[in-house]
């Protein structure tokens, strides 16, 4: 999905293939490269194997990866693992970290292709708001710091390499579709995806039956990780009421508000039937990259599949939590006047708008 999952692995991709792409992918091999990277081997709460089984059998048994593909795909996942290692390693040394508190975060669920990026792009202009942004999704430890969070050398590095990304070497029209700057906020997914509980896989690559396992799973252990990653990121000094975003949220409304008991949900609404075929259309331009198999009538049926639950869930919740928990955005309305949209958006969060950041 777009809004999901359609951000370019945060790895460069290799050129020219790779002599092993004919040998089954390996999850101890994959755990082994990111032990070996970090130096470090504790991955913290252990449930994050059972994703990475499903995914990686799911990768060698269905993906029809290309010469591209299957180093991506190992790169991608390595990346995810040396992350979590790093994440968990701070954690160690900073046990006051649980002392951070994430005070009444924003959660934007509205399903892929429904204006969630977009609303996030005006609302990180917010001062009030605190945005995950990609380059430290990307590379979160050592947490940024209030004083060199706009000339963080990650932040500069990842600038610096978007000039030059191998993606759009690769597949020059995907940019067009959708598009995250290094200085502009990610979808929580890109975290999500260090417990390999996470759509940006089943965007990237043609893993059916690894999206039928999310789409199973429960959140918990997931969101709890993600609250980690949260309470390190703004231990630096880089504060505010976080404003958080990825379809992905709809599948696990419920278990959001049990792990943040005072989030607010802003609920995007396109026409569903529009959203299914954009999304559809964006999957596969971004997952071409990495098979050269025609999946056009998959990516239909299982993201109809995936946007029908997202729904269905987050109807289910409104109704378990309360309409006051939720604020709608029609995705018309911010397309036709989206300044106004967040006026409205605001005044629906019971919070005031100057004509500063108006």
């Amino acid at each position: 999905m777009p809004h999901v999952a359609h951000v370019a692995p945060p790895v460069e991709l290799p050129i020219g293939g790779d002599a092993r792409h004919d040998a089954t992918m390996d999850a101890d091999d994959l755990i082994a490269a990111a032990v070996e990277q970090t130096g470090l081997d504790d991955f913290g709460e252990p449930s994050f194997r059972d994703g990475l089984d499903v995914l990686v059998a799911a990768l060698n048994d269905e993906a029809e990866l290309n010469d591209i593909g299957r180093p991506a795909a190992e790169a991608m996942l390595t990346g995810a693992l040396v992350n979590r290692l790093k994440v968990t390693g701070w954690w160690n040394r900073h046990p006051e970290l649980a002392d951070e508190t994430i005070e009444a975060p924003v959660f934007i669920v509205g399903v892929s292709r429904s204006g969630t990026t977009a609303l996030s792009h005006l609302l990180v202009n917010d001062p009030a708001n605190r945005s995950l942004l990609a380059w430290e999704a990307q590379d979160p430890v050592p947490p940024p710091t209030a004083e060199s969070y706009g000339t963080d050398p990650r932040l500069l590095a990842a600038l610096e390499a978007e000039q030059n990304s191998m993606m759009e070497m690769l597949n020059p029209g995907f940019k067009a579709i959708h598009h995250d700057p290094p200085d502009m906020p990610i979808e929580c997914v890109t975290l999500m995806a260090h417990d390999f509980v996470s759509l940006q896989y089943g965007a990237a690559f043609n893993v059916g039956s690894y999206v039928d396992w999310v789409l199973e799973r429960d959140h918990h252990a997931t969101y709890e990780y993600h609250r980690r990653v949260l309470q390190l990121l703004q231990s630096g000094g880089v504060r505010g009421r976080w404003q958080l975003k990825t379809p992905h949220h709809g599948l696990a409304v419920e278990t959001i508000a049990d792990v943040y008991p005072d989030a607010r949900f802003i609920w995007t609404h396109r026409d569903p039937a529009l959203c299914v075929v954009s999304t559809a259309s964006t999957t596969r331009g971004l997952s071409r990259t990495f098979s050269d198999a025609d999946r056009r009538l998959f990516q239909g049926e299982l993201w109809a599949r995936v946007l029908s639950e997202m729904i269905d869930r987050t109807a289910a919740a409104r109704e378990q939590l309360g309409d006051d928990r939720f604020v709608d955005v029609s995705y018309a309305d911010l397309v036709a006047d989206p300044v106004a949209a967040v006026c409205r958006l605001k005044a629906d969060l019971g919070e005031p708008v100057t004509t500063e950041l108006e």
